[in-house]
């Protein structure tokens, strides 16, 4: 008896590692333009030890990349959480917004059968390309949110795409001095929703 009793005190004593975040994105979240341990997921992590994080963002990633990619990560990841930051690329292709709300609305789905809690972050594109398609765009994300009843996170690059000092020189993407921002913007998203 006494070994089941010492057995029983150490799983007790172990720390509760929950179960996994995945977060899925584009070049924003993959960290473009930087070494992947300076990135805002990277910085998460650290922040964030009781949790596993795992990114499963890639540069160029559209919303129907993301979609075909999905699958397997369930199957690899078993999230609890997702963090769905995706929709850049598909506004700067110009790819009709009906298309991102399909895509985006089935990847919540095919999470949600998995069991997996969904945060959907606000996308913008810029303004060249017409406040129509502008506004028609983030509009999806106002939609998809209200009809599938989950958050919707504020883009989180609003208050930094203003700040040059913060911006890669392309002007897209946010720089290394911006992750910190970025991971601390995002972390209180990240826990409201466990």
């Amino acid at each position: 008896m006494a070994p089941l009793i010492a057995m029983v005190l150490i799983l007790i004593s172990l720390p509760l590692q929950a179960a996994p975040i995945l977060i899925l994105g584009d070049s924003l979240s993959a960290g473009y333009g930087m070494p992947e341990n300076e990135g805002w997921v990277n910085l998460l992590r650290k922040k964030l030890p009781q949790h596993t994080l795992i990114n499963g963002s890639v540069s160029g990633e559209t919303s129907a990349g993301a979609l075909r990619r999905l699958p397997a990560l369930l199957d690899s990841v078993e999230p609890q959480l997702i963090f769905i930051e995706l929709g850049a690329n598909d506004g700067l292709r110009g790819f009709p917004t009906t298309q991102l709300k399909q895509n985006l609305t089935q990847i919540i789905k095919l999470s949600q059968e998995r069991g997996a809690l969904i945060l959907l972050s606000n996308i913008m594109v810029p303004p060249n390309y017409g406040p129509r398609y502008a506004k028609q765009f983030t509009q999806v994300y106002q939609d998809i949110a209200k009809e599938q009843q989950i958050t919707l996170v504020p883009f989180f690059l609003k208050d930094i795409i203003t700040h040059p000092e913060l911006m890669q020189n392309d002007g897209i993407h946010p720089n290394a001095k911006a992750q910190p921002q970025i991971a601390a913007f995002i972390q209180p998203w990240l826990l409201g929703e466990l």
